[in-house]
């Protein structure tokens, strides 16, 4: 037929078949996934009572403001070379640029920015004000080149609980993130060498007072009765604070309650108890009479043998981020393991609804860590190069925080004899943390054991390849309501990718097919476990795919 013979309804005739062979693909395809895509009946469950499962935690409100997509963009202070910094790559500028970040504080918050470039840093970078933000012109394009370690900056720092093992393989960063005073204190400490305990209440726990009792409540309110409501007020950050009694029913509430925590060893688990009392900080949002609202829901029930109260604490930081650049480490060898010289990455201290974004460490002995740190978001964050011990570390009671779109890279050198690579680490009753979409190219699922419980790994892929850590007095590996979802493992080992065998009242949601290999782990409790694990077997196929972001559709 000539295009003359070509008529308009012949042309419509013919568009329409396409188009409908099209939809017809369209919609053959859409079935197919639909009918891989499978919907768990825990989720249905968790829908319909979201705060209170007996398995998975509500972990809708972790990071920075609640989950917040944006974080806050303070008003441009200065630039670090107005302060005397060249990027030339050879000129130590860690004191420049510290001078810019204290100027910043003493005006009452701000952003400090770094051009493209290489900045050389000779020292450390301490951010110790809130509001105050260091932005970098991207992590491609700045970069600060550090040189030295913590010991070599600050001092040996050994542990508080004996031994040769150094505190640098899980604590301090080269940009570090923590309140002024409490620094200051710690790295007093540190130099004194009287090892302190790193959290909100002082080098000895004893830096905090009363400001009420809270009467008896359930895990998941997110309102609560106090004694006395003088000096609350909406906004007001405290610490709910939890002592374990005689018979030690709070670890083991923590762990599920039941036979097997009830029959569980806990008085010979001497670091373990030293994590307790446990200290929760969160906001106040709404003061009623003596009804007090909060930020986020009760982590635990609130029972009177615990003497809950609330209270004071150290000052925290709050409002600050980094963004933007590369902190590139000169490379060493990784040292033997728990002998960290301390080339660490970004620490988050005390910190609370602050932030990283976009930034990458390289040639570290560890990544990114959070100590007695809550409702902080790590976003865009990758470790690379020679390979480290903790890419990513979670303790000394750190809560509520998101570690969302993380990658750890393969390590570019082969790991020398006798050093230790674990993974995204949680341990020391840190609580309700999330880490999502991540890519682990090395490591595993690492607990240091000290009880963690109530968090959340969802939509991530790993070469499970690493080991995780923890004393036997730690503790168990494992609390209650620990959730792997969508977890694609590579390699097809198991250890610490399907807990339904280790973790308590947990579930394990969506794992592809694993063998036990190379690590065995033994149950900490005895009895069932009550522990969930559905759709095993199975690739990208669990609905939804991601816990954390249905959670917060939800």
């Amino acid at each position: 037929m000539s295009s003359a013979h070509l008529t308009r309804r012949t042309l419509l005739a013919g568009a329409t078949a396409v188009a409908l062979g099209a939809t017809t693909i369209g919609t053959t395809v859409k079935a197919a996934a639909a009918e891989q895509a499978q919907v768990p009946d825990i989720w249905r469950e968790f829908s319909r009572s979201p705060f209170t499962h007996p398995q998975i935690p509500y972990v809708g409100r972790a990071g920075h403001r609640g989950g917040a997509a944006r974080f806050p963009r303070p008003r441009h202070f200065a630039d670090v070379t107005e302060y005397g910094a060249v990027p030339d790559g050879t000129t130590d500028c860690a004191p420049a640029i510290n001078r810019a970040i204290a100027a910043a504080g003493r005006a009452g918050g701000g952003t400090v920015t770094i051009p493209p470039g290489t900045f050389r840093i000779d020292g450390l970078i301490h951010i110790g004000d809130s509001g105050v933000v260091l932005r970098g012109a991207g992590s491609g394009r700045t970069t600060l080149f550090a040189t030295k370690s913590l010991t070599e900056l600050i001092g040996v720092y050994g542990s508080r609980y004996g031994g040769d093992k150094s505190a640098w393989s899980w604590a301090g960063g080269l940009i570090w993130l923590a309140p002024r005073t409490r620094w200051d204190s710690l790295v007093a400490a540190v130099r004194s060498r009287a090892w302190p305990f790193e959290g909100w209440t002082g080098n000895k726990r004893d830096e905090w007072t009363p400001l009420t009792a809270v009467e008896p409540a359930r895990q998941g309110s997110w309102t609560i009765t106090v004694a006395d409501p003088e000096g609350l007020h909406p906004g007001r950050l405290v610490l709910l604070r939890l002592a374990d009694d005689p018979a030690h029913t709070l670890l083991q509430h923590m762990a599920g309650g039941g036979p097997g925590p009830a029959s569980y060893s806990w008085d010979d688990k001497t670091k373990l108890l030293s994590y307790v009392p446990y200290e929760w900080p969160v906001r106040v949002t709404r003061v009623r009479g003596r009804r007090v609202t909060l930020e986020r829901p009760l982590p635990l029930d609130v029972r009177p043998e615990w003497n809950p109260q609330l209270t004071t604490h150290a000052t925290e930081l709050t409002g600050s981020g980094v963004e933007g650049l590369t902190l590139e480490v000169v490379e060493t060898p990784q040292s033997p393991h728990l002998l960290d010289k301390g080339y660490n990455g970004v620490a988050l201290q005390c910190a609370y609804d602050c932030w990283v974004d976009d930034v990458t460490v390289t040639n570290v002995d560890n990544g990114f860590g959070l100590v007695a740190a809550s409702a902080c978001t790590l976003r865009r964050t990758r470790v690379a190069g020679r390979g480290s011990h903790h890419p990513y570390f979670c303790r000394e009671g750190s809560h509520d925080n998101l570690i969302e779109d993380f990658t750890i890279e393969q390590r570019t050198v082969p790991a020398p004899p006798n050093t230790q690579l674990h993974g995204i680490n949680v341990e020391g009753l840190s609580s309700y943390n999330v880490w999502s979409r991540g890519e682990m190219q090395m490591g595993t699922f690492d607990s240091h054991r000290g009880l963690p419980f109530a968090d959340v790994r969802t939509d991530i892929t790993v070469n499970n390849n690493g080991r995780h850590g923890g004393d036997a007095n730690a503790g168990p590996l494992f609390g209650a309501r620990f959730t792997h979802w969508n977890i694609r493992v590579t390699n097809g080992r198991a250890g610490l990718m399907k807990i339904d065998g280790l973790a308590p009242c947990s579930a394990t949601v969506g794992v592809n097919e694993v063998t036990e290999f190379d690590q065995i782990d033994v149950p900490d409790f005895t009895g069932d476990l009550h522990a969930r694990l559905e759709l095993y077997g199975t690739t990208d196929a669990v609905r939804p795919r991601n816990l954390y972001d249905a959670q917060r559709d939800l």
